[in-house]
């Protein structure tokens, strides 16, 4: 029977079992679960003989267009986490343009929140990405654009519910917050979520109410 590990059974594996995990052919780990094995340092033994344990599997069809441009920045804390990220939109066909940063110095976020939300509210890209350390002050400061719907994801379910009830347009990530195969498995679930629209629409537009009005 096919199990399905998950980061609280590798917590507990850890603490029982020590750094293995005995799998077998079948089984499937959680983009969680294998986060937390990285940074335990815990290594797969194969029941059986098996030659491999399978991931999640990750579907292929995506509701937002492989055609359309995805414009992607970050500061220095999100380099590295942005780089994987272009090369797995990338691989998928999506066309990409980086705003940078280029390199892990210091530099300041509102600076390319800015820039990858510019470029969605002029329609130049379809979507936006956006990598900080938690997440939190990109979306701040991309939301503060008309029509921006920046959403700070945690996990799958956020995700979803991002695209799905408030057709958000550009994801954040918290690259200390979130390992790096959760985040390629929000990416994932964002790509597949198609907007829900009817009763989510008059929400959205008395969001759109609220960004005409001068306070």
């Amino acid at each position: 029977m096919k199990r399905v590990f998950t980061e609280a059974d590798i917590v507990a594996n850890y603490k029982s079992k020590g750094s293995v995990l005995s799998m077998k052919k079948g089984d499937i780990l959680t983009p969680s679960a294998k986060d937390k094995m990285k940074e335990l340092k815990m290594t797969v033994v194969l029941q059986q003989n098996d030659e491999e344990a399978f991931p999640v599997p990750q579907g292929d069809s995506s509701f937002i267009s492989s055609k359309g441009k995805v414009v992607i920045g970050g500061d220095h804390t999100g380099f590295s986490v942005k780089n994987n990220l272009i090369k797995v939109l990338t691989e998928k066909g999506f066309p990409v343009q980086d705003v940078g940063t280029f390199n892990e110095s210091s530099c300041d976020y509102p600076d390319f929140a800015f820039a990858v939300a510019k470029k969605v509210h002029s329609g130049e890209a379809e979507f936006g990405i956006l990598v900080d350390a938690t997440g939190i002050p990109s979306a701040i400061t991309a939301n503060k654009l008309t029509g921006i719907r920046a959403a700070t994801c945690y996990n799958e379910f956020s995700a979803r519910s991002a695209r799905e009830h408030n057709n958000a347009n550009i994801l954040v990530l918290g690259a200390k917050s979130l390992g790096d195969e959760t985040m390629k498995s929000i990416l994932e679930v964002w790509l597949q979520t198609k907007y829900g629209g009817g009763r989510h629409q008059k929400r959205l537009d008395k969001i759109s109410e609220i960004e005409k009005m001068h306070l």
